[in-house]
């Protein structure tokens, strides 16, 4: 018995469950920021407590977690293995001990990725089409009425499905659950609309166990183990570049994570932002016109860029199964985070064989932020940009 909401699936018996039945809401449409403005919102006392007490093993592991979509589900195996590494590096490292027993562990923790064993992974079909909505667990232990509850919240108008699970601790790393309530939160209703499941009925599927190998001494990551197998990092607080990630994955507050992450980077990197080299995904832009697809493509306003070091830029947009558009082209420095970009030779691949486009396009790139992972730039039309290094290693244009 499993639980399908718009699109994503619950199975039992894990530590992300929730109960059995169907439900479906539409999605929020995505924010979209003006163009020409941008408006620093965060007073320098805000910018400092953002810089978040996170050791460097556990930034590892944040950098590795920077890009990945679905929490995981669109991972690539180098991303995998990053992951995997920074997560095992954790593990084997002094956390808080005993962690069930200390404080520590209580509250709301955000889901940031989970990983999806080959064999009967609980992960691999829970997730699926997710991404839409934020994912919460909160651990309350120290009360007369111990619980873990999962939370899908669906936005801040919608609001949130609760299932909740009595707990109990079973040693310093392993929480015992049984899922026993549920019911929906909604923002235009006084009440909570309780959702009918009967747990009695599902008997060991209600039922499950999570470890937590990995707490931090600040109380803001954690890495836990269920009873499938399936390992899960969730974090208290997020930094920037997760929250603008999420904002982009929901369409909820977009210009507000972009602001915060320009000044976060203003305040604390004094290095200028320089183009970096690589393959890079767009996921997001403030472009409210619709042009041709062509136009859009030959405007680098969908699909992936390839960066390289020489001074050279490529543009590529899958079409088709077995079809893509590609259009190359030069970049130069002609100022502070200023580039002037001149793309002029497009074709449509398909196989082996090019049918050559008449195009060409130039327009002024401006970096906004940039690193190894997350680029924000304004581009063609003065529209901005949000791109997501998604290549391992350097990036070809051949």
């Amino acid at each position: 018995m499993a639980l399908r909401v718009a699109g994503f699936h619950f199975p039992p018996n894990s530590a992300f469950s929730l109960p059995p039945s169907s439900i479906r809401l539409s999605s929020p449409k995505s924010c979209l920021i003006p163009k020409d403005s941008f408006v620093v919102r965060f007073s320098q006392v805000q910018q400092q407590e953002e810089q978040l007490p996170f050791t460097e093993p556990e930034n590892s592991l944040i950098d590795a977690l920077i890009g990945i979509q679905g929490r995981g589900r669109s991972a690539s195996p180098h991303q995998l293995d990053a992951v995997q590494r920074a997560v095992q590096v954790l593990e084997g490292s002094s956390g808080v001990p005993d962690p069930t027993n200390s404080s520590l562990i209580e509250g709301r923790w955000q889901l940031m990725f989970t990983t999806r064993p080959g064999t009967a992974s609980p992960i691999q079909r829970t997730f699926v089409g997710v991404d839409l909505f934020s994912v919460f667990q909160e651990v309350y232990l120290r009360t007369s009425d111990p619980r873990v509850s999962n939370i899908v919240k669906f936005s801040d108008a919608i609001g949130e499905l609760k299932v909740e699970a009595a707990a109990s601790i079973e040693n310093g790393k392993r929480i015992l659950f049984r899922f026993d309530r549920a019911a929906f939160s909604f923002k235009f209703l006084p009440f909570k609309v309780p959702y009918p499941v009967p747990f009695k009925l599902l008997g060991d599927e209600a039922k499950g166990w999570l470890d937590t190998t990995y707490l931090s001494h600040s109380g803001n990551l954690r890495i836990s183990r269920g009873n499938k197998g399936t390992t899960f990092v969730l974090q208290k607080k997020t930094e920037p570049r997760q929250r603008l990630l999420t904002a982009i994955s929901s369409g909820q507050g977009i210009q507000e994570a972009i602001d915060e992450l320009i000044s976060f980077s203003q305040t604390t990197r004094n290095d200028e932002p320089e183009l970096q080299e690589g393959e890079w995904l767009m996921v997001w832009s403030s472009q409210n016109e619709t042009d041709s697809w062509l136009e859009n493509a030959a405007n680098g306003l969908m699909g992936k860029q390839i960066i390289r070091n020489n001074g050279q830029i490529k543009f590529v947009v899958d079409i088709l199964p077995g079809f893509k558009f590609s259009m190359n082209g030069n970049y130069n420095k002609s100022g502070s985070k200023m580039y002037d970009v001149a793309m002029d030779d497009a074709a449509i691949i398909g196989g082996p064989f090019g049918y050559p486009v008449r195009l060409e396009t130039k327009f002024v790139l401006e970096l906004l932020y940039n690193d190894e992972k997350i680029r924000i730039s304004r581009g063609f039309k003065k529209f901005l940009f949000v791109h997501i290094r998604v290549d391992g290693s350097t990036g070809s244009l051949n």
